[in-house]
């Protein structure tokens, strides 16, 4: 990408150029969003069950392109077919969820001491600016513009230039339902970025903390609400008395899926000492096994990361943990590797690394495997495994972590249920669910007398 021109390359063939648009001007990005308000003023008016049933026939659209759609994800970003497929579904129930929610209560009323009543409405921002990543190019724009759009908002989207090939697809399909203007697709850079947040009502951002952070500055000082996802460091605890074989499996896939290109995937293992030799040696053992390569074989779980600058950033990271002391215990194809050791000075025990590693440690206490879990600038997500669940629940109470998986790998949520972290990883409200509107509405308290 250069100033003016936004291009999409295959990761897996580099001769591939996938997508090529104009960058968007900050001109262009206010004028798309006078033409969003003009929409939005019609969108709103329409009410909510006209809304529904357009969300609804714009599940059913992604439902009939859903095998198109998982291709071009597996030819632009590389993501495994399998996963892509899966991340399809995901899209189309978040469509189809936030279908539903139009006809959620929007207010309340409250006890008055004074004749007549006291009640709440929710109602739109205006205008969501969207700013999204490259890993998930159907499901994160989706699960921002959704419920911006359920609640009666426009919405601008600034996607990853990675992914504007997914991004033109999507932004083609929502604009077959809705009003002419209503989303905006606003390729580019961080000039466009900038634009974005300057015109929004409200801004929703996914990607780095350094990025991040300049988003909250920039909206906060507009005084508009903003919500930042911003990655994490996720640790799994694995007690004494867990299934070692079952935690290995869960740790592996949420280690190498999408050779470990998500914001949930697990980063380091923390194991009491006495399971420390076989969680060691059953992990490398299912880490061996996972399979490198084209994204479109079934069988591969790790592709090529995104571009060549994050493949050499993460080779860099991980020799540069071996050369401060870190055990290489296992490196594999397509850059995984499970290492021991690593001292508290190297890169990869202090920053999110977008790769297929992990780093084990063993632990003596439950005390100190919270300590250490909860011993990082990130608060995203968390995984504890044992049989005894009133231990596990114990552990998890102590995490600082905006989601806590049992048994379970760190990867993945539900539609329905609150996405966010604590600390460094999040800031704002929370996406998805019922507190997605959270962002995207705000609330009026109506005073309702007698005459």
């Amino acid at each position: 990408m250069n100033s003016l021109i936004v291009e999409s390359w295959n990761p897996y063939r580099s001769d591939d150029l996938v997508a090529t648009a104009p960058a968007a001007s900050r001109d262009d990005v206010t004028r798309a969003a006078q033409a969003a308000r003009t929409a939005q003023a019609e969108w709103m008016s329409i009410g909510p069950t006209a809304r529904g049933a357009a969300l609804r026939r714009i599940g059913d659209r992604l439902e009939q392109e859903a095998g198109a759609l998982a291709g071009l994800m597996v030819r632009e970003v590389a993501k495994p077919v399998a996963e892509a497929k899966g991340e399809m579904a995901r899209a189309i129930g978040i469509v189809h969820y936030a279908a539903q929610q139009v006809l959620d209560p929007y207010g309340e009323t409250y006890p008055n001491d004074a004749e007549g009543y006291l009640l709440t409405q929710r109602r739109p921002r205006g205008l969501a600016g969207l700013i999204t990543p490259w890993n998930f190019p159907i499901a994160i724009p989706l699960w921002k513009a959704a419920p911006a759009l359920a609640t009666g908002n426009g919405v601008l989207l600034k996607p990853s230039p990675e992914a504007l090939g997914c991004a033109t697809e999507l932004v083609r399909i929502l604009a077959a339902e809705l009003p002419e203007g209503l989303v905006a697709l606003l390729p580019g850079g961080a000039e466009t970025g900038s634009a974005v947040v300057s015109a929004a009502d409200a801004v929703s951002f996914t990607g780095s903390c350094a990025v991040g952070r300049t988003v909250i500055s920039a909206a906060a000082g507009r005084g508009v609400p903003v919500q930042a996802e911003m990655g994490g460091m996720n640790p799994a605890i694995v007690l004494a008395d867990a299934d070692i074989e079952r935690a290995a499996a869960d740790l592996a896939y949420a280690v190498t899926g999408y050779g470990g290109q998500k914001c949930t995937a697990t980063r380091r293992v923390l194991c009491e000492r006495a399971v420390y030799d076989d969680v060691v040696a059953a992990l490398r053992e299912r880490l061996a096994g996972a399979v490198a390569g084209d994204p479109a074989d079934p069988a591969t779980v790790v592709p090529p990361l995104i571009n060549a600058a994050a493949t050499e950033r993460a080779r860099a990271v991980v020799d540069e943990a071996v050369a401060a002391g870190a055990t290489p215990v296992y490196r594999g194809e397509g850059g995984v590797a499970l290492l021991t050791g690593v001292p508290a000075r190297a890169v990869l025990a202090r920053e999110e690394l977008f790769g297929p590693v992990v780093q084990v440690a063993a632990v003596d206490s439950l005390d100190e495997a919270v300590a250490t879990a909860n011993d990082t600038e990130y608060g995203l997500t968390a995984g504890v495994y044992g049989r005894a669940v009133d231990a596990c629940l114990r552990v998890a109470e102590r995490l600082d972590a905006g989601m806590i998986k049992i048994n379970a790998p760190t990867t993945g949520v539900g539609l329905h249920t609150p996405f966010g972290g604590s600390k460094a990883s999040s800031y704002g409200p929370r996406e998805q669910g019922k507190t997605a509107r959270d962002l995207y509405t705000q609330i009026h308290t109506i005073t309702l007398g007698t005459p």
